[in-house]
């Protein structure tokens, strides 16, 4: 059993930079991938990067891809969602998921989330 708990969002120009924190419970956070997902208000929620559960491997959004890192701390439990050169476009709730043992790009594929935590970004 995984909890997740996301930060870090808020309300920046385009052009900005934000950095999405999701801290995890439990002792076995360096054995999950770990994924940030998005959903834009009236919109499905979209894919948007992914860790190995290494952090060897990352998997982006062509959407987010030269814009968006993702990075884990597996002594912290923790993985981030490092946000540069943000567009409105990229106004959503984010979300922090966790699942074992590969990567995958579907939210149905991830057993653990978290809240959300809102980014909002104006032109």
């Amino acid at each position: 059993q995984v909890q997740l708990v996301e930060s870090g969002g808020g309300l920046v120009q385009a052009g900005g930079s934000l950095r999405l924190s999701c801290a995890a419970s439990g002792r076995t956070f360096s054995t999950y991938t770990m994924a940030w997902f998005r959903q834009a208000p009236g919109k499905e929620r979209e894919f948007v990067a992914a860790i190995s559960w290494g952090g060897g491997s990352t998997y982006y959004a062509d959407s987010v891809k030269g814009r968006f890192t993702i990075s884990r701390d597996n002594a912290k439990n923790t993985v981030y969602l490092q946000m540069n050169s943000l567009k409105p476009e990229d106004t959503a709730v984010y979300y922090c998921a966790a699942r074992i043992p590969l990567i995958a790009s579907k939210g149905a594929e991830y057993d653990y989330w978290g809240q959300g935590t809102q980014v909002a970004v104006s032109s």
